[in-house]
């Protein structure tokens, strides 16, 4: 609309970013991409197929694609991956009974061509819950050390309360600012 109208007079259009939001089924990533958006986020309900929503975040629009993480809809994930700037893979920090299935899910992403040196952010979701592995721990099971393909940050957050949200945020306006150099 006129936001727009007025970023063209100026001559300064904001960077748009394709992001895509994974996860296994019930991990929080609709309730991270409401709470990204400024929504509501006490009522979520399960993501059949996928969200869209374009946040804006430190002069940068993102078009988070948020899709479903049930284990009949991973198969079609790897139709979204195309054009990805950044990947952001959530994770239920207290679900420690699905680590590896989440692990493998994730070196299988990690694997697609389409993500060849694309930047991941792991959000350790839900922190503020008692029996939350710590992100370093997650770090560690998933092995993130051994990703040297790509820039990649884990977050510990809680998508619930926002904590944590900001600080993932931030790393991806840094690795944005990184590219433009």
């Amino acid at each position: 609309g006129l936001l727009s109208v007025i970023q063209k007079l100026k001559g300064s259009q904001e960077q748009e970013l394709r992001i895509v939001l994974l996860g296994l089924d019930n991990a929080g990533k609709t309730t991270l991409l409401k709470h990204l958006a400024s929504e509501e986020v006490s009522t979520i309900t399960p993501t059949q197929g996928f969200n869209i929503k374009s946040v804006h975040s430190h002069g940068l629009k993102l078009n988070v694609w948020d899709i479903g993480g049930q284990r009949s809809i991973r198969p079609y994930w790897k139709k979204y991956l195309g054009s990805t700037d950044l990947l952001i893979y959530v994770i239920d920090s207290a679900d420690q009974k699905r680590f590896e299935e989440t692990g493998q899910e994730l070196a299988e992403l990690t694997e697609d061509e389409n993500l060849t040196g694309v930047p991941l952010l792991v959000f350790a979701n839900k922190q503020d819950l008692v029996t939350a592995a710590p992100a370093a721990e997650i770090a560690e099971g998933l092995s993130l050390h051994t990703y040297r393909d790509r820039e990649w940050q884990i977050q510990a957050c809680s998508a619930l309360s926002g904590e944590g949200v900001q600080d993932g945020m931030n790393w991806i306006s840094s690795q944005i600012m990184n590219k433009k150099k």
